[in-house]
């Protein structure tokens, strides 16, 4: 039996009394898209969908209270609450405008939020904000320096306290990061994307300059989101201690490892199928920045003029955890 993973997925584009939203619900129902299942169409979050589109379909402040209650009510493997719509802060916090909300401290207090994924079983809690001001989460405001967060809490948010949340052709420019992120963008070379590594892709793709996400957490362990086919085959990951037994280990190459005849000088050795294979995987370390050619242009230089090539300290770290049986 598979571990529990449950996702409580919330967009809001429907305001009865402050000025209605339109990338939200689409916003929602990509994140459910992406959440439900990894790379190879295996199950991933059970998710639970709810969108205000319309004056028949709102999302109330009671409602959304039960579902966070109810996300966050058991000993699941992983929880995660993603909520897009409009954000409201003031000097008591920040709060989640509901479709009913006329004066912003109305909405769910960010403040509950918390104090519920807090005391929460759950070994992960994993909350996702794009609204405005969602930065203020976490951070109780009468001690606005310090976060808190019990541990196997990750939080991550659009915009500090002080930002609006932008959008861009009818998407919010954090969620459809987010998206991408988890399409794979934001994963390792064994396929994980993890809190750290989302963030790490949103951060990077958002300049100094415009909103700035927010990320704060304490775990030990972050949890692995979704999984997608790895950049290299693990078997071919696995044999990166084979060709570098040792830190700092050199490998020695020649022309018998390039399979071109292309560009060979008279004398040169003829491609040996043994190498050949060999290099083709070097060469796909080469690309995922675990190998460099040293005192080489490229890889195809390094063989040709009889060089070696090295693991960069990238390629360190997958040596030592190929070394240590964690991969």
């Amino acid at each position: 039996m598979t571990a529990m993973r449950k996702a409580l997925v919330v967009g809001i584009d429907h305001y009865e009394n402050v000025s209605s939203l339109f990338g939200c619900v689409n916003d929602a129902l990509s994140v459910k898209n992406i959440l439900e299942r990894h790379g190879d169409g295996t199950v991933n979050f059970d998710v639970k969908l709810l969108t205000g589109t319309a004056s028949a379909q709102t999302v109330l402040r009671s409602n959304l209270k039960e579902f966070v209650k109810t996300l966050f009510a058991d000993d699941s493997e992983a929880a995660l609450f993603y909520f897009a719509g409009h954000g409201h802060i003031e000097s008591t916090g920040g709060y989640l405008l509901t479709s009913e909300c006329k004066t912003g401290d109305d909405g769910l207090p960010l403040g509950e939020l918390l104090t519920l994924a807090n005391k929460s079983k759950a070994r992960n809690k994993i909350i996702v904000l794009d609204s405005c001001h969602s930065g203020i989460a976490g951070t109780p405001p009468s001690i606005a320096q310090v976060a808190e967060l019990t541990e196997g809490l990750t939080i991550l948010t659009a915009s500090t306290a002080e930002q609006y949340a932008s959008e861009n052709n009818g998407s919010g420019v954090f969620t459809t990061l987010f998206v991408d992120a988890l399409t794979g963008g934001a994963a390792n070379l064994v396929g994980d994307i993890t809190p750290g590594s989302v963030y790490a892709h949103i951060d990077q793709s958002l300049g100094p300059w415009e909103q700035r996400p927010v990320f704060k957490t304490n775990v030990k362990n972050f949890v692995s989101l979704r999984k997608v086919t790895p950049p290299l085959p693990l078997a071919e990951l696995r044999r990166i201690t084979e060709f570098f037994p040792s830190p700092g280990f050199e490998f020695q190459l020649d022309p018998s490892f390039e399979p071109e005849l292309k560009g060979r000088s008279k004398g040169m050795p003829q491609p040996d199928v043994n190498n050949t294979q060999k290099f083709a995987i070097l060469q796909k370390y080469n690309r995922v920045n675990l190998v460099i050619p040293v005192n080489a242009p490229h890889m195809w230089h390094a063989a040709m003029d009889s060089r070696s090539c090295k693991l960069t300290v990238l390629g360190e770290h997958y040596r030592r955890l190929v070394a240590k049986k964690r991969i």
